[in-house]
Protein backbone atom coordinates (compact mmCIF):
# COMPACT_ATOMS: atom_id res chain seq x y z
CA UNK A 1 0.00 0.00 0.00
CA UNK A 2 3.09 2.74 0.61
CA UNK A 3 4.42 1.53 -2.54
CA UNK A 4 1.00 2.58 -4.20
CA UNK A 5 1.49 5.62 -2.54
CA UNK A 6 4.45 6.51 -3.49
CA UNK A 7 3.79 5.55 -7.09
CA UNK A 8 0.81 8.03 -6.96
CA UNK A 9 3.37 10.96 -5.45
CA UNK A 10 5.77 10.13 -7.96
CA UNK A 11 3.45 9.99 -11.12
CA UNK A 12 4.15 12.46 -13.76
CA UNK A 13 2.10 13.06 -17.19
CA UNK A 14 3.85 11.15 -20.36
CA UNK A 15 4.21 14.21 -22.33
CA UNK A 16 5.25 18.05 -21.49
CA UNK A 17 2.08 19.35 -18.93
CA UNK A 18 1.87 22.44 -21.24
CA UNK A 19 0.78 20.39 -24.07
CA UNK A 20 -1.71 18.89 -21.64
CA UNK A 21 -2.51 22.79 -20.11
CA UNK A 22 -3.19 24.31 -24.13
CA UNK A 23 -5.46 20.72 -24.92
CA UNK A 24 -7.97 20.99 -22.12
CA UNK A 25 -7.92 25.04 -22.37
CA UNK A 26 -8.92 24.69 -26.20
CA UNK A 27 -12.03 22.64 -24.78
CA UNK A 28 -12.77 24.89 -21.81
CA UNK A 29 -12.77 28.54 -24.22
CA UNK A 30 -14.91 26.81 -26.52
CA UNK A 31 -17.19 25.95 -23.45
CA UNK A 32 -17.28 29.29 -22.03
CA UNK A 33 -16.90 31.90 -24.96
CA UNK A 34 -20.87 30.31 -25.45
CA UNK A 35 -21.83 31.36 -21.90
CA UNK A 36 -22.13 34.55 -23.65
CA UNK A 37 -21.27 34.98 -27.37
CA UNK A 38 -24.85 34.21 -27.91
CA UNK A 39 -26.31 37.47 -25.85
CA UNK A 40 -26.14 40.33 -28.29
CA UNK A 41 -27.38 37.92 -30.89
CA UNK A 42 -30.74 37.26 -29.10
CA UNK A 43 -33.12 39.79 -31.03
CA UNK A 44 -31.94 38.27 -34.30
CA UNK A 45 -32.53 34.36 -33.41
CA UNK A 46 -36.26 35.63 -31.66
CA UNK A 47 -37.15 37.23 -35.18
CA UNK A 48 -35.58 34.49 -37.79
CA UNK A 49 -37.47 31.92 -35.28
CA UNK A 50 -40.78 33.84 -34.47
CA UNK A 51 -40.46 34.51 -31.03
CA UNK A 52 -40.55 37.23 -28.97
CA UNK A 53 -37.71 38.78 -27.18
CA UNK A 54 -38.85 37.69 -23.90
CA UNK A 55 -39.21 34.06 -24.94
CA UNK A 56 -36.01 34.37 -26.48
CA UNK A 57 -34.00 34.78 -23.44
CA UNK A 58 -34.92 31.33 -22.31
CA UNK A 59 -32.05 30.63 -25.08
CA UNK A 60 -29.24 31.46 -22.26
CA UNK A 61 -31.28 30.49 -19.63
CA UNK A 62 -31.51 26.89 -20.49
CA UNK A 63 -27.91 26.90 -20.99
CA UNK A 64 -26.90 28.42 -17.62
CA UNK A 65 -29.69 26.24 -15.71
CA UNK A 66 -28.08 22.76 -17.20
CA UNK A 67 -24.56 23.92 -17.07
CA UNK A 68 -24.92 24.98 -13.29
CA UNK A 69 -26.15 21.49 -12.30
CA UNK A 70 -23.83 19.55 -14.41
CA UNK A 71 -20.65 21.32 -12.81
CA UNK A 72 -20.65 19.95 -9.55
CA UNK A 73 -21.67 16.60 -10.85
CA UNK A 74 -17.96 15.88 -12.80
CA UNK A 75 -16.11 14.16 -10.09
CA UNK A 76 -19.25 11.76 -9.73
CA UNK A 77 -18.95 10.92 -13.46
CA UNK A 78 -15.15 10.47 -13.39
CA UNK A 79 -15.95 7.73 -10.91
CA UNK A 80 -17.55 5.71 -13.05
CA UNK A 81 -16.11 6.19 -16.55
CA UNK A 82 -12.34 7.66 -15.74
CA UNK A 83 -12.19 11.98 -16.25
CA UNK A 84 -10.70 11.13 -19.55
CA UNK A 85 -13.61 9.32 -21.35
CA UNK A 86 -15.89 11.73 -18.86
CA UNK A 87 -14.03 14.86 -20.48
CA UNK A 88 -14.12 13.14 -23.98
CA UNK A 89 -18.00 12.87 -24.04
CA UNK A 90 -18.57 15.92 -22.83
CA UNK A 91 -16.09 17.23 -25.89
CA UNK A 92 -18.20 15.44 -28.05
CA UNK A 93 -21.63 16.23 -26.66
CA UNK A 94 -21.00 19.76 -26.49
CA UNK A 95 -19.96 19.74 -30.15
CA UNK A 96 -22.87 17.74 -31.34
CA UNK A 97 -25.42 20.09 -29.63
CA UNK A 98 -23.87 23.20 -31.12
CA UNK A 99 -24.49 21.72 -34.85
CA UNK A 100 -28.00 20.66 -33.60
CA UNK A 101 -28.29 24.72 -32.43
CA UNK A 102 -27.33 25.86 -35.63
CA UNK A 103 -30.14 23.53 -37.14
CA UNK A 104 -32.72 24.34 -35.34
CA UNK A 105 -35.50 24.96 -37.03
CA UNK A 106 -38.10 26.39 -33.62
CA UNK A 107 -37.38 27.75 -30.49
CA UNK A 108 -38.45 24.54 -28.47
CA UNK A 109 -35.71 22.58 -30.82
CA UNK A 110 -33.24 25.32 -30.10
CA UNK A 111 -34.04 25.38 -26.77
CA UNK A 112 -33.34 21.66 -25.94
CA UNK A 113 -30.34 21.47 -27.70
CA UNK A 114 -28.91 24.60 -25.50
CA UNK A 115 -29.94 22.30 -22.15
CA UNK A 116 -28.03 19.30 -24.04
CA UNK A 117 -24.92 21.92 -24.82
CA UNK A 118 -25.18 23.12 -21.19
CA UNK A 119 -24.98 19.41 -19.94
CA UNK A 120 -21.86 19.02 -22.19
CA UNK A 121 -20.25 22.35 -21.29
CA UNK A 122 -20.51 21.87 -17.88
CA UNK A 123 -18.11 19.02 -17.74
CA UNK A 124 -15.81 20.77 -19.54
CA UNK A 125 -14.69 24.16 -17.02
CA UNK A 126 -14.07 21.61 -14.24
CA UNK A 127 -12.34 18.71 -15.87
CA UNK A 128 -9.77 21.03 -17.35
CA UNK A 129 -8.96 22.48 -14.54
CA UNK A 130 -8.10 19.63 -12.41
CA UNK A 131 -6.47 18.11 -15.62
CA UNK A 132 -4.07 21.31 -14.90
CA UNK A 133 -3.68 20.93 -11.33
CA UNK A 134 -2.81 17.11 -11.40
CA UNK A 135 0.03 17.46 -14.32
CA UNK A 136 1.49 20.19 -12.58
CA UNK A 137 3.25 20.14 -9.11
CA UNK A 138 2.77 22.74 -6.89
CA UNK A 139 5.79 25.20 -7.73
CA UNK A 140 3.91 25.37 -11.03
CA UNK A 141 0.52 25.07 -10.63
CA UNK A 142 0.01 28.73 -10.45
CA UNK A 143 1.79 29.49 -13.89
CA UNK A 144 -0.56 26.71 -15.52
CA UNK A 145 -4.18 28.27 -13.50
CA UNK A 146 -2.38 31.51 -15.19
CA UNK A 147 -3.39 29.69 -18.82
CA UNK A 148 -6.88 28.78 -17.66
CA UNK A 149 -7.60 31.92 -16.11
CA UNK A 150 -7.05 33.15 -19.28
CA UNK A 151 -9.46 30.98 -21.13
CA UNK A 152 -11.95 31.50 -17.76
CA UNK A 153 -11.41 35.46 -17.87
CA UNK A 154 -10.99 36.36 -22.03
CA UNK A 155 -13.47 34.35 -23.35
CA UNK A 156 -16.67 35.71 -21.87
CA UNK A 157 -15.30 39.39 -22.38
CA UNK A 158 -14.98 38.67 -26.31
CA UNK A 159 -17.96 36.71 -26.41
CA UNK A 160 -20.95 39.53 -26.85
CA UNK A 161 -18.20 41.49 -29.56
CA UNK A 162 -17.38 38.34 -31.49
CA UNK A 163 -21.23 37.45 -31.64
CA UNK A 164 -22.03 40.39 -32.42
CA UNK A 165 -19.79 40.62 -35.00
CA UNK A 166 -20.75 37.03 -36.68
CA UNK A 167 -24.98 37.85 -36.16
CA UNK A 168 -24.44 41.24 -38.22
CA UNK A 169 -21.58 39.47 -40.98
CA UNK A 170 -22.53 36.18 -41.61
CA UNK A 171 -25.78 34.20 -39.49
CA UNK A 172 -26.43 33.93 -35.85
CA UNK A 173 -26.31 30.48 -36.23
CA UNK A 174 -22.82 30.97 -36.94
CA UNK A 175 -22.35 31.66 -33.30
CA UNK A 176 -22.76 27.90 -32.90
CA UNK A 177 -21.12 26.07 -36.36
CA UNK A 178 -17.95 27.65 -35.21
CA UNK A 179 -17.67 25.12 -32.09
CA UNK A 180 -17.16 22.38 -34.53
CA UNK A 181 -13.78 22.39 -35.61
CA UNK A 182 -12.80 23.54 -32.46
CA UNK A 183 -14.51 20.62 -30.79
CA UNK A 184 -12.80 18.51 -33.44
CA UNK A 185 -9.66 19.39 -33.06
CA UNK A 186 -9.57 19.22 -28.46
CA UNK A 187 -11.19 15.60 -29.14
CA UNK A 188 -7.99 14.51 -31.07
CA UNK A 189 -5.57 16.39 -28.98
CA UNK A 190 -7.42 15.18 -25.49
CA UNK A 191 -7.09 11.18 -27.05
CA UNK A 192 -3.70 11.77 -28.00
CA UNK A 193 -2.37 13.71 -24.75
CA UNK A 194 -4.37 13.43 -21.72
CA UNK A 195 -4.24 10.37 -19.70
CA UNK A 196 -5.94 9.72 -16.14
CA UNK A 197 -3.31 9.92 -13.25
CA UNK A 198 -3.54 6.68 -10.59
CA UNK A 199 -5.62 7.81 -8.07
CA UNK A 200 -8.63 8.27 -10.85
CA UNK A 201 -10.08 5.19 -10.81
CA UNK A 202 -13.40 4.26 -12.96
CA UNK A 203 -15.32 1.54 -11.57
CA UNK A 204 -18.85 0.94 -13.06
CA UNK A 205 -20.41 -0.06 -10.08
CA UNK A 206 -20.37 3.53 -8.95
CA UNK A 207 -23.48 4.37 -11.71
CA UNK A 208 -25.59 2.66 -9.04
CA UNK A 209 -24.60 5.03 -6.35
CA UNK A 210 -25.64 8.70 -8.59
CA UNK A 211 -27.30 10.24 -5.30
CA UNK A 212 -30.32 10.87 -7.53
CA UNK A 213 -31.62 13.19 -4.34
CA UNK A 214 -28.81 15.14 -4.19
CA UNK A 215 -29.28 15.71 -7.96
CA UNK A 216 -32.82 16.33 -7.73
CA UNK A 217 -32.10 18.82 -4.91
CA UNK A 218 -29.75 20.91 -7.25
CA UNK A 219 -31.60 20.84 -10.26
CA UNK A 220 -34.41 22.32 -8.32
CA UNK A 221 -32.21 25.05 -6.82
CA UNK A 222 -30.51 26.03 -9.47
CA UNK A 223 -33.02 25.75 -11.82
CA UNK A 224 -35.33 28.24 -9.38
CA UNK A 225 -32.09 30.16 -8.63
CA UNK A 226 -31.50 31.60 -12.27
CA UNK A 227 -35.18 32.04 -13.77
CA UNK A 228 -35.36 34.41 -10.89
CA UNK A 229 -32.52 36.48 -11.67
CA UNK A 230 -32.86 35.88 -15.44
CA UNK A 231 -36.77 37.43 -15.13
CA UNK A 232 -36.78 39.19 -11.31
CA UNK A 233 -36.43 42.91 -13.24
CA UNK A 234 -38.77 42.13 -15.60
CA UNK A 235 -41.51 40.86 -13.43
CA UNK A 236 -40.86 43.63 -10.52
CA UNK A 237 -39.24 40.87 -8.35
CA UNK A 238 -40.71 40.32 -5.11
CA UNK A 239 -44.27 41.74 -6.07
CA UNK A 240 -44.66 38.77 -8.63
CA UNK A 241 -45.97 35.50 -7.72
CA UNK A 242 -44.16 34.13 -10.39
CA UNK A 243 -40.72 35.70 -9.28
CA UNK A 244 -41.69 34.25 -5.55
CA UNK A 245 -42.62 30.70 -6.63
CA UNK A 246 -38.84 30.53 -8.04
CA UNK A 247 -37.60 32.26 -4.94
CA UNK A 248 -39.50 29.84 -3.12
CA UNK A 249 -38.40 26.63 -4.99
CA UNK A 250 -34.76 27.89 -4.60
CA UNK A 251 -34.74 28.32 -0.92
CA UNK A 252 -36.47 24.67 -0.53
CA UNK A 253 -33.83 23.19 -3.04
CA UNK A 254 -30.40 24.58 -1.46
CA UNK A 255 -31.68 24.05 2.12
CA UNK A 256 -32.70 20.54 0.98
CA UNK A 257 -29.43 20.37 -0.77
CA UNK A 258 -26.79 21.46 2.25
CA UNK A 259 -28.69 19.23 4.55
CA UNK A 260 -28.77 15.87 2.53
CA UNK A 261 -25.32 16.49 0.80
CA UNK A 262 -23.85 16.58 4.83
CA UNK A 263 -25.01 13.39 5.48
CA UNK A 264 -24.61 11.72 2.26
CA UNK A 265 -21.80 8.75 1.87
CA UNK A 266 -21.43 9.42 -1.51
CA UNK A 267 -22.67 13.37 -2.67
CA UNK A 268 -22.88 14.30 -5.93
CA UNK A 269 -21.27 17.97 -3.86
CA UNK A 270 -18.90 17.05 -1.88
CA UNK A 271 -19.84 20.50 1.01
CA UNK A 272 -18.10 18.68 4.12
CA UNK A 273 -15.03 20.77 2.13
CA UNK A 274 -16.01 23.51 3.29
CA UNK A 275 -14.28 22.71 6.66
CA UNK A 276 -11.40 23.11 5.42
CA UNK A 277 -10.56 26.85 6.04
CA UNK A 278 -8.57 27.70 2.97
CA UNK A 279 -11.42 26.34 0.42
CA UNK A 280 -14.18 27.97 2.58
CA UNK A 281 -12.67 30.95 2.27
CA UNK A 282 -11.67 30.54 -1.75
CA UNK A 283 -15.03 29.54 -2.49
CA UNK A 284 -16.47 32.90 -0.81
CA UNK A 285 -13.78 34.99 -3.05
CA UNK A 286 -14.25 33.28 -5.58
CA UNK A 287 -18.24 33.97 -5.76
CA UNK A 288 -17.19 37.45 -5.92
CA UNK A 289 -14.26 37.39 -9.12
CA UNK A 290 -16.86 36.13 -10.68
CA UNK A 291 -19.65 38.23 -9.93
CA UNK A 292 -17.15 41.38 -10.75
CA UNK A 293 -16.15 39.81 -14.14
CA UNK A 294 -19.28 38.95 -15.18
CA UNK A 295 -20.81 41.81 -13.77
CA UNK A 296 -17.99 44.45 -15.65
CA UNK A 297 -18.48 42.07 -18.68
CA UNK A 298 -22.11 43.00 -19.19
CA UNK A 299 -22.21 46.89 -17.54
CA UNK A 300 -19.04 48.29 -19.66
CA UNK A 301 -20.52 47.47 -23.32
CA UNK A 302 -24.05 48.12 -21.81
CA UNK A 303 -22.93 52.21 -21.06
CA UNK A 304 -21.17 52.13 -24.08
CA UNK A 305 -24.14 50.96 -26.77
CA UNK A 306 -26.96 52.42 -24.71
CA UNK A 307 -25.57 56.10 -23.68
CA UNK A 308 -22.97 56.60 -26.09
CA UNK A 309 -24.41 55.00 -28.90
CA UNK A 310 -21.80 52.37 -30.00
CA UNK A 311 -22.32 49.47 -32.23
CA UNK A 312 -22.07 45.95 -30.84
CA UNK A 313 -18.76 45.92 -32.84
CA UNK A 314 -17.79 49.08 -31.68
CA UNK A 315 -18.23 48.69 -28.53
CA UNK A 316 -16.23 45.17 -28.35
CA UNK A 317 -13.12 47.17 -29.99
CA UNK A 318 -12.95 49.65 -27.20
CA UNK A 319 -12.94 46.27 -24.62
CA UNK A 320 -10.07 44.68 -27.13
CA UNK A 321 -7.42 46.69 -24.73
CA UNK A 322 -8.78 44.96 -21.71
CA UNK A 323 -8.01 41.94 -23.45
CA UNK A 324 -4.63 42.59 -24.33
CA UNK A 325 -3.99 43.82 -20.85
CA UNK A 326 -5.32 40.68 -19.62
CA UNK A 327 -2.96 38.71 -21.69
CA UNK A 328 0.47 40.82 -20.33
CA UNK A 329 -0.92 39.78 -16.35
CA UNK A 330 -1.71 36.37 -16.49
CA UNK A 331 1.21 34.82 -17.38
CA UNK A 332 2.98 37.14 -14.70
CA UNK A 333 0.42 36.79 -12.12
CA UNK A 334 0.94 32.50 -12.52
CA UNK A 335 4.87 33.72 -11.91
CA UNK A 336 3.99 35.81 -8.61
CA UNK A 337 1.82 32.87 -7.12
CA UNK A 338 5.39 31.01 -7.17
CA UNK A 339 7.17 33.95 -5.35
CA UNK A 340 4.52 35.67 -2.82
CA UNK A 341 1.85 33.83 -0.43
CA UNK A 342 -1.78 33.26 -2.24
CA UNK A 343 -3.73 35.44 0.82
CA UNK A 344 -1.15 38.61 -0.24
CA UNK A 345 -1.36 38.26 -4.15
CA UNK A 346 -5.37 38.12 -3.90
CA UNK A 347 -5.49 41.23 -1.06
CA UNK A 348 -3.66 43.06 -3.97
CA UNK A 349 -6.03 42.19 -6.55
CA UNK A 350 -9.00 43.22 -4.77
CA UNK A 351 -6.93 46.52 -3.67
CA UNK A 352 -6.73 47.01 -7.22
CA UNK A 353 -10.19 46.24 -7.75
CA UNK A 354 -11.17 48.95 -5.41
CA UNK A 355 -9.06 51.66 -6.88
CA UNK A 356 -10.39 50.65 -10.84
CA UNK A 357 -14.04 50.63 -9.50
CA UNK A 358 -13.66 54.18 -7.36
CA UNK A 359 -11.74 55.32 -10.74
CA UNK A 360 -15.14 54.39 -12.80
CA UNK A 361 -17.39 56.17 -10.96
CA UNK A 362 -15.10 59.03 -10.67
CA UNK A 363 -15.18 59.78 -14.09
CA UNK A 364 -17.48 57.95 -15.98
CA UNK A 365 -19.73 60.36 -17.40
CA UNK A 366 -21.42 61.12 -20.87
CA UNK A 367 -18.49 63.01 -22.78
CA UNK A 368 -16.15 59.85 -22.55
CA UNK A 369 -13.71 59.33 -25.49
CA UNK A 370 -13.19 55.72 -27.81
CA UNK A 371 -9.54 55.94 -26.14
CA UNK A 372 -10.82 56.61 -22.38
CA UNK A 373 -13.27 53.74 -22.18
CA UNK A 374 -11.05 51.55 -23.31
CA UNK A 375 -8.30 52.89 -20.50
CA UNK A 376 -11.16 52.25 -18.06
CA UNK A 377 -11.44 48.39 -19.35
CA UNK A 378 -7.69 48.03 -18.97
CA UNK A 379 -7.84 49.14 -15.11
CA UNK A 380 -10.48 46.88 -14.55
CA UNK A 381 -8.96 43.79 -16.31
CA UNK A 382 -5.69 44.45 -14.63
CA UNK A 383 -6.77 42.92 -11.17
CA UNK A 384 -8.52 39.89 -12.19
CA UNK A 385 -5.32 37.24 -12.94
CA UNK A 386 -3.79 38.41 -9.58
CA UNK A 387 -6.90 37.64 -7.55
CA UNK A 388 -8.09 34.13 -9.53
CA UNK A 389 -5.03 32.36 -9.74
CA UNK A 390 -4.31 33.21 -6.11
CA UNK A 391 -7.75 31.95 -5.10
CA UNK A 392 -7.53 29.03 -7.63
CA UNK A 393 -4.38 28.23 -6.49
CA UNK A 394 -5.13 28.09 -2.85
CA UNK A 395 -8.25 26.44 -2.83
CA UNK A 396 -6.22 23.32 -3.84
CA UNK A 397 -3.85 23.64 -0.90
CA UNK A 398 -4.27 21.35 2.09
CA UNK A 399 -6.55 18.52 0.46
CA UNK A 400 -6.03 15.16 -0.90
CA UNK A 401 -5.09 15.08 -4.52
CA UNK A 402 -7.83 12.76 -4.93
CA UNK A 403 -10.75 15.67 -3.95
CA UNK A 404 -9.47 17.81 -6.91
CA UNK A 405 -12.37 17.20 -9.30
CA UNK A 406 -14.67 18.43 -6.10
CA UNK A 407 -12.03 21.10 -5.73
CA UNK A 408 -12.80 22.32 -9.26
CA UNK A 409 -16.02 21.16 -9.60
CA UNK A 410 -17.46 23.61 -6.88
CA UNK A 411 -15.21 26.10 -7.61
CA UNK A 412 -15.91 26.81 -10.73
CA UNK A 413 -19.81 26.75 -9.69
CA UNK A 414 -19.30 29.62 -7.36
CA UNK A 415 -17.78 31.54 -9.63
CA UNK A 416 -20.76 30.56 -11.89
CA UNK A 417 -23.51 31.38 -9.62
CA UNK A 418 -22.00 34.37 -8.81
CA UNK A 419 -21.63 35.61 -11.99
CA UNK A 420 -25.34 35.17 -12.40
CA UNK A 421 -25.92 36.40 -9.41
CA UNK A 422 -24.04 40.13 -10.11
CA UNK A 423 -25.50 40.03 -13.59
CA UNK A 424 -29.06 40.57 -12.37
CA UNK A 425 -28.81 42.55 -9.39
CA UNK A 426 -25.94 45.07 -10.93
CA UNK A 427 -28.93 45.35 -13.81
CA UNK A 428 -31.33 46.19 -11.20
CA UNK A 429 -29.40 48.39 -9.54
CA UNK A 430 -28.44 50.15 -11.79
CA UNK A 431 -32.12 50.71 -13.21
CA UNK A 432 -33.48 52.12 -9.71
CA UNK A 433 -30.78 54.11 -9.22
CA UNK A 434 -31.21 55.57 -12.48
CA UNK A 435 -34.86 56.36 -11.56
CA UNK A 436 -33.81 58.10 -8.33
CA UNK A 437 -31.46 60.04 -10.48
CA UNK A 438 -34.14 61.20 -12.57
CA UNK A 439 -36.80 62.55 -10.10
CA UNK A 440 -34.30 64.20 -8.69
CA UNK A 441 -32.85 65.86 -11.72
CA UNK A 442 -36.30 66.10 -13.04
CA UNK A 443 -36.89 68.44 -9.58
CA UNK A 444 -34.16 71.00 -10.57
CA UNK A 445 -35.24 71.32 -14.11
CA UNK A 446 -38.88 72.54 -14.02
CA UNK A 447 -40.28 75.32 -15.93
CA UNK A 448 -39.25 78.57 -13.66
CA UNK A 449 -35.94 77.39 -13.07
CA UNK A 450 -32.81 79.06 -14.32
CA UNK A 451 -31.08 76.09 -15.63
CA UNK A 452 -33.90 75.12 -17.34
CA UNK A 453 -35.00 77.95 -19.03
CA UNK A 454 -31.58 78.48 -20.19
CA UNK A 455 -31.59 75.58 -22.01
CA UNK A 456 -34.90 75.69 -23.16
CA UNK A 457 -34.51 79.31 -25.05
CA UNK A 458 -31.18 78.18 -26.18
CA UNK A 459 -33.06 74.84 -27.94
CA UNK A 460 -36.12 76.68 -28.51
CA UNK A 461 -34.13 79.40 -30.83
CA UNK A 462 -31.84 76.70 -32.59
CA UNK A 463 -34.67 73.91 -33.42
CA UNK A 464 -37.23 77.20 -34.99
CA UNK A 465 -33.91 78.65 -36.97
CA UNK A 466 -34.16 75.30 -38.43
CA UNK A 467 -37.43 74.79 -38.63
CA UNK A 468 -39.32 77.83 -38.95
CA UNK A 469 -41.82 76.39 -36.43
CA UNK A 470 -41.68 77.95 -33.41
CA UNK A 471 -44.41 75.59 -31.63
CA UNK A 472 -42.55 72.45 -32.86
CA UNK A 473 -39.49 73.83 -31.82
CA UNK A 474 -40.74 74.03 -28.24
CA UNK A 475 -41.81 70.31 -28.26
CA UNK A 476 -38.71 69.30 -30.01
CA UNK A 477 -36.49 71.21 -27.06
CA UNK A 478 -38.20 69.83 -24.31
CA UNK A 479 -37.97 66.23 -25.73
CA UNK A 480 -34.48 67.48 -26.15
CA UNK A 481 -34.05 67.79 -22.38
CA UNK A 482 -36.37 64.95 -20.83
CA UNK A 483 -33.58 62.87 -23.58
CA UNK A 484 -30.35 64.23 -21.43
CA UNK A 485 -31.76 64.30 -18.05
CA UNK A 486 -33.01 60.23 -18.80
CA UNK A 487 -29.22 59.92 -19.92
CA UNK A 488 -27.46 62.24 -17.16
CA UNK A 489 -29.74 59.76 -14.52
CA UNK A 490 -28.06 56.25 -16.18
CA UNK A 491 -24.96 57.74 -16.03
CA UNK A 492 -24.86 58.18 -12.64
CA UNK A 493 -26.55 54.64 -11.90
CA UNK A 494 -23.60 53.07 -13.15
CA UNK A 495 -21.31 55.86 -11.01
CA UNK A 496 -23.29 54.49 -8.30
CA UNK A 497 -23.17 50.60 -9.25
CA UNK A 498 -19.62 50.93 -9.80
CA UNK A 499 -19.24 53.14 -6.32
CA UNK A 500 -20.67 50.13 -4.42
CA UNK A 501 -18.64 47.36 -6.24
CA UNK A 502 -15.56 49.52 -5.22
CA UNK A 503 -16.60 49.17 -1.37
CA UNK A 504 -17.62 45.53 -1.60
CA UNK A 505 -13.56 44.68 -3.21
CA UNK A 506 -12.53 46.78 -0.15
CA UNK A 507 -14.39 44.60 1.83
CA UNK A 508 -12.79 41.42 0.34
CA UNK A 509 -9.21 43.05 1.00
CA UNK A 510 -10.54 42.13 4.71
CA UNK A 511 -11.38 38.42 3.69
CA UNK A 512 -8.34 37.59 1.34
CA UNK A 513 -5.77 37.67 4.64
CA UNK A 514 -8.32 35.15 6.63
CA UNK A 515 -6.80 32.98 4.28
CA UNK A 516 -3.79 30.78 6.20
CA UNK A 517 -0.20 32.15 5.40
CA UNK A 518 1.48 29.50 3.01
CA UNK A 519 5.20 29.68 1.86
CA UNK A 520 4.84 29.80 -2.18
CA UNK A 521 5.32 26.29 -3.50
CA UNK A 522 5.00 24.66 -0.66
CA UNK A 523 1.84 22.25 0.95
CA UNK A 524 -0.49 22.93 3.07
CA UNK A 525 -0.19 26.40 5.45
CA UNK A 526 -0.04 25.86 9.07
CA UNK A 527 -4.41 26.27 10.01
CA UNK A 528 -5.89 25.32 6.62
CA UNK A 529 -7.58 22.07 7.02
CA UNK A 530 -9.97 23.41 9.90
Amino acid sequence: MADASTDQRQWKPRVNPWIIAATVALAAFMEVLDTSIANVALPHIAGNLGASEDQGTWVLTSYLVSNAIVLPAGAWASSVIGRKTFFLSCITLFTISSFMCGLAPSLPFLLLARIVQGIGGGGLQPMAQAIMADSFDEKRRGQAFALYGLVAVLAPSIGPSLGGWITDNYSWRWIFYINIPVGLLAFILVTRFVDDPPWIHADRDNLRRLDYIGLGLLTLAMGGMQIMLDKGEENAWFASNFIRFFAAMFVIGMSGLIYWEWRSKAPIMNIKLFKYKNFAICSLLMTLVGGVLNASTVLQPQFLQTLLGYTATIAGEALTAGGIALVITMPLAGIATGKFAARNLAALGFAIFAAAFYWNSATLNLGLSFGYNSFLRVILMIPIPFCFISITNAAYVGLPREASNQVSGIINFVRNVGGSIFIAITGAIVTNRSLFHQARLQESMQPGSQAYNTAMTSLTGAFSAATGNHADAVTMARATIYNQLQQQAAAEGYQDIYRLLCWMAVVMVGFAFLLSKNRPGQGAPEGAVH
